[in-house]
């Protein structure tokens, strides 16, 4: 038997298999899928978020960047210690990638302190736009026709 032969029988028995499809047989039992009767469960803390912010602003970076000086100041004592050595240039070399993931980190915090403070705003704003929508919607009453 050639290739051909070979071929048409892959093809021929390909086009009598039966079609391919998906079906789902129920929902996700965890209250997914729309309007199943799960209830909602967004929640935002403004103030909490806030707190984190703050906690970011007054203790983290503060404390990060005093970390980032005692290390610096311990590698260059140690580097200058072993000055005309291989250790002393693997020590700069440390101390620059140091310098360099500590300000990556300072700018995470800078970023993740932005975004809870925007948050914050942002589901506050958000909150008092829905209280205004719905203070418009009032049910109709037959007394105000009089």
């Amino acid at each position: 038997m050639g290739f051909d032969e070979d071929w048409a029988g892959i093809r021929s028995g390909t086009t009598e298999q039966a079609p391919v499809g998906t079906r789902l047989n129920q929902l996700d039992g965890g209250g997914g899928g729309g309007t199943s009767g799960g209830q909602p469960n967004l929640a935002t803390a403004p103030a909490k978020k806030k707190a984190a912010a703050n906690t970011i602003e007054n203790e983290l970076e503060p404390d990060t960047a005093k970390a980032a000086k005692v290390a610096d100041a311990a590698t260059t004592a140690a580097a200058g210690g072993f000055e005309g050595w291989a250790t002393a240039a693997g020590l700069k070399t440390v101390e620059t990638t140091w310098d360099s993931q500590v300000k990556n980190l300072l700018a995470r915090l800078a970023s993740e302190k932005t975004a809870l403070r925007g948050a914050a705003v942002t589901f506050g704003q958000q909150e008092l736009d829905n209280r205004a929508r719905l203070a418009g919607v009032r049910p109709t009453s037959r007394i105000e026709q009089y």
